[in-house]
């Protein structure tokens, strides 16, 4: 099967195609490089540009054979979303639009699609279920909310079957240590301690009030091989005939930012300088996911989610490449 891999070389996605690559699929990516690196594409076949490009997308499709597509073009950071919520729809939802257009016009009828927790909001009841309340708090979780909601009128209108991913907290890295994360500027917790160990810088701790068992906030970490699995699982499913669904991605399980930079710790030898400041607004006490959906439909186990392998991958990494990519 021939999969078009959007966002192809950033974190997830290029984890993804390794994962796929693997498992027999041929893989294309479309990238921007914006935020990827074609080191991290490997030796794939690499589109540069932006699903808004609904002539450069179908000719991608049409010239490569593809029969689906992931998609992981999107921006990520809650935070500056609320500072240029412009640049989240237009990316998010319009360039999302482009890609729909483009797959309807080359017949390609199958798409995975990377979505987030974010669509809840605060939640009512922890751990969170699917078909609780869509309350996003940012630009951000309310694009990925609004393109699940496009997706489902593609499906009912154009026959576009999809399957949306809500991700919790991907973390963690290859287990060689050869792809992992590498935001500029990094906004993600494990990856921001691990370099305050590394450098001896403060690390800033929002919090230590929460109503938690040790006053900082909660949330579920799911190793970015795990999510792997879980999309190419997905993919089999919509090959074999799926319908439209979406499904919560991680582990059930949760950890304090106070347990995350103890493990780092541990894992590093290293001791990590904090900085506690206040709440941040909007951060919730805890966010774990109800993945009963995910683990009984798709036969689908998390593998590599414990803490301690999820610091140990990516402090490997970040010890590797301490710098982020090369190119």
């Amino acid at each position: 099967m021939r999969v078009l891999v959007t966002g192809g070389a950033g974190y997830i996605g290029s984890i993804v195609c390794r994962q796929l690559t693997q498992k027999g699929f041929e893989v294309v990516v479309l990238d921007s490089l914006e935020n990827g690196s074609r080191q991290a594409a490997g030796g794939l076949k690499l589109v540069k540009g932006k699903t808004h490009d609904q002539d450069l997308v179908k000719k991608t499709l049409a010239q490569e054979k593809i029969e689906a597509v992931m998609h992981f073009a999107g921006y990520i950071a809650m935070g500056e979303s609320m500072e240029n919520p412009a640049k989240y729809f237009d990316n998010n939802v319009v360039g999302a639009v482009g890609l729909f257009e483009a797959m309807a016009e080359a017949g390609v009828t199958k798409i995975i699609f990377s979505s987030t927790a974010g669509v809840y909001g605060n939640p009512e009841r922890v751990p969170i279920k699917e078909e609780d309340s869509k309350l996003p708090e940012n630009p951000y979780g309310e694009s990925k909310l609004m393109v699940e909601k496009m997706l489902d009128w593609y499906d009912r209108i154009q026959g576009l079957r999809s399957i949306s991913l809500r991700y919790f907290n991907a973390a963690g890295a290859a287990l060689d240590g050869s792809l992992g994360e590498a935001h500029r500027p990094e906004s993600h917790l494990i990856p921001n301690v691990i370099r305050a160990a590394m450098t001896g810088d403060g690390f800033k701790l929002y919090g230590n009030d929460y109503p938690t068992p040790d006053g900082t906030c909660i949330r579920d970490y799911i190793h970015v091989l795990d999510l792997a699995d879980a999309h190419i699982l997905a993919l089999k499913a919509l090959r074999d005939g799926h319908e439209t669904a979406v499904y919560n991605a991680g582990t059930g399980k949760g950890y304090s930012n106070r347990q995350v930079i103890d493990m780092v710790e541990k894992v590093s030898g290293k001791k990590v300088k904090v900085e506690v400041h206040p709440r941040r607004p909007g951060d919730a006490n805890e966010l774990v996911a109800d993945s009963t959906k995910l683990q009984k439909e798709f036969n689908w186990k998390p593998k590599y989610s414990d803490l301690k392998t999820i610091v140990a991958t990516a402090w490997k990494w970040h010890s590797k490449h301490p710098e982020g990519y090369s190119g």
